[in-house]
Parts: structure tokens; C-alpha cells; sequence
């Protein structure tokens, strides 16, 4: 089986520790060639801190890169009231081995990408910065790149604003410069994520699994909860079930099959109130030429089977 190559643009976050589990447990199927930390759900001195911890626990060999420290004309806006203040809730990750690249993260990307013989895909889950950043600066990477799968967007509906998810709102500069870039996109908007929910019951069947790092991944995941019965919103019954954006931009490339989308024209608003909303073009009113294809709907079933597969096999390696 041919690995598919990729490179991950992370700002580890819960549910991005949880898309790096299911990456790297699927290592017949996914070449990661490099990982480089976005600031978003957190700075970038801790996201990159957490990625160099959480994968050096699970016992990953990868680069991983620093990134940009705020987004390109904004200031960074971060998520702690929803990750932690350490990006991970209570769960602690003992001090990292690998370290930090010698390469900042847009240099890595751009020689991976253009030393590669196939064509890369981009795994973004965190603000665009980054990608925007490498796609603005080096135009000839264009070419040399096969898709780029997003968690972030929203046609219907934000977490950040009434209209606006939080990765793009983040940075709406750099959605526009992606999406602006002519490179093919897969955007996991809210959409499709809040479907891709794990209920109690089922995050019991990780702790089940009976290993510290299971049991670190149901601690991780259910610190949602606590957190989201306290916030002043409860869309699509947040305080109930465990909702898993990130894990959507792997699992699409592992099972295409279980997601179904649409290939739309998307715009991205930049300035005030409705900064950061991703304006999708279901209908086609615009005439313009589809950009994007948006994802909004995922069998939740296989798609919540997949990930405890995943679990299974990080910690059987850890045993």
C-alpha cells in the first residue's frame, strides 16, 4: 500500500492531540514527514511545547517546527477557557524528547515539500497562518501540493461569533490567502464536526482500552465537558457529548467514504462584526468558481470506531 505524504500544521489543543492519535496509529497509511506548530488554541511557545511532549510520549520519530507567533494582521486571540491554560486540561505529558527544528516552520514546509518526488498533502488544524504564510511567500510550492484538509469554517453557524468558527476568525487574512491560493481544499467546517461527536458512554470504552495512555486520551477528551457546561452557549448539545474537529481533517484522508461534501465557491469576511465567517455558496448564487469542497456530513458510527481503533493501537505500542 503507498503511504499517503503529509505534513501537519497543529496548535495542540485537546482534540489536536487526539487528530495526531489517529495520524500516527495509521502509520501504514500516512507518511508524516514533518509537523509544525500554528498559534491558535494557545501561544505558540505552548503549542509547540505540547506537540513535542504529547508526540514523544506516543513515541512518534518527526520533525516538528516552529511557526509564526500571531496571525498576519490581527493579535492572537487564544482558547484557554476551552483547552486549559496548559492546552491539555489536567493532563500532564512528561517533558519531551524530541526538540524543537533548527528550521522555522515555513522554511520546513517549503523544502519537504519541494525536495518530495510525490505530492504533499497539508493537514492544517489550527489557524492558517502558517500555510497562508508559505503559499504567500513561496508560489511555487502550488504545484507540488495535493490538497489541504482544514478543520475550520462554518457555512452555518460559529463558535467564536453568531457566524464564525474559531480557526478562521483567528486569522480570516489567511483563510483568504488559502483559499485565494488555487490549491484543492477539504474544509472540515462546524458543519460536519459538530456531527463528529463521541457520546459519555462511548469515551468509557478509551478508558476501557485499560492503558495509562488510554487513560490519559479519556481524561483529556472528557475535560470538554466540565468545561462547556460552564460557557454561556449550548449549540448542537456541547455540554453532552465530546466533539472531536480536529480528528475530521485526518479521518477524511483515511476514509473519504464515510464524509460526504459538495465542491463550493467560499469567501472569507475580514473586518468587523462577522470577521472570520466563511460564506459558502451552496446554491451557487455567486456564479464563481467552486473553491473549496466543504464537508457537512460524517457516519458518526464508523467514524467514532475508527478513532477507538486508533487508541487501541498507540497503546498496545506503549505496552
Amino acid at each position: 500500500m503507498t503511504k499517503l505524504p503529509i505534513i501537519i500544521d497543529t496548535d495542540p489543543g485537546i482534540d489536536d492531540a487526539m487528530m495526531l492519535t489517529l495520524a500516527f496509529a495509521n502509520d501504514d497509511a500516512l507518511d508524516v514527514r514533518l509537523v509544525t506548530t500554528c498559534s491558535g488554541n494557545i501561544s505558540q511557545n505552548k503549542t509547540n511545547y505540547n506537540a513535542r511532549a504529547f508526540l514523544s510520549y506516543i513515541g512518534a520519530d518527526v520533525e516538528i517546527a516552529r511557526g509564526l507567533e500571531k496571525p498576519i494582521f490581527r493579535e492572537l486571540e487564544v482558547a484557554e477557557d476551552i483547552h486549559g491554560e496548559s492546552g491539555f486540561g489536567n493532563v500532564q505529558f512528561p517533558e519531551p524528547s524530541l526538540p524543537v527544528s533548527e528550521r522555522q516552520a515555513v522554511t520546513a514546509m517549503l523544502e519537504t515539500i519541494m525536495m518530495s518526488d510525490e505530492k504533499m498533502t497539508i493537514v492544517a488544524t489550527g489557524p492558517l497562518t502558517n500555510v497562508a504564510a508559505l503559499l504567500l511567500a513561496h508560489p511555487e510550492v502550488k504545484p507540488k501540493i495535493e490538497r489541504i484538509s482544514w478543520m475550520g469554517g462554518a457555512a452555518v453557524g460559529g463558535n467564536m461569533s453568531p457566524t464564525a468558527e474559531f480557526n478562521a476568525y483567528v486569522d480570516p487574512h489567511a483563510v483568504e490567502i488559502v483559499f485565494r491560493s488555487g490549491v484543492p481544499i477539504v474544509m472540515s467546517g462546524l458543519d460536519v464536526t459538530h456531527k463528529a461527536f463521541v457520546t459519555p458512554d462511548e469515551a468509557k470504552d478509551i478508558l476501557n482500552i485499560g492503558t495509562e495512555f488510554a487513560e490519559k486520551a479519556y481524561h483529556l477528551v472528557t475535560y470538554y465537558l466540565d468545561v462547556m457546561k460552564k460557557t454561556p452557549f449550548h449549540e448542537e448539545n456541547y455540554d453532552q457529548v465530546l466533539h472531536f474537529h480536529d480528528v475530521c481533517a485526518v479521518m477524511y484522508l483515511l476514509n473519504p467514504d464515510i464524509f460526504k461534501g459538495q465542491d463550493c465557491y467560499v469567501e472569507v469576511a475580514l473586518e468587523g462584526t462577522t470577521a472570520g465567517t466563511t460564506v459558502v455558496d451552496y446554491t451557487n448564487r455567486t456564479g464563481k468558481t467552486a473553491n473549496v469542497h466543504v464537508l457537512h456530513t460524517v457516519n458518526r458510527e464508523k467514524f467514532v470506531k475508527e478513532f477507538l481503533k486508533a487508541v487501541k493501537i498507540i497503546s498496545d505500542r506503549l505496552k
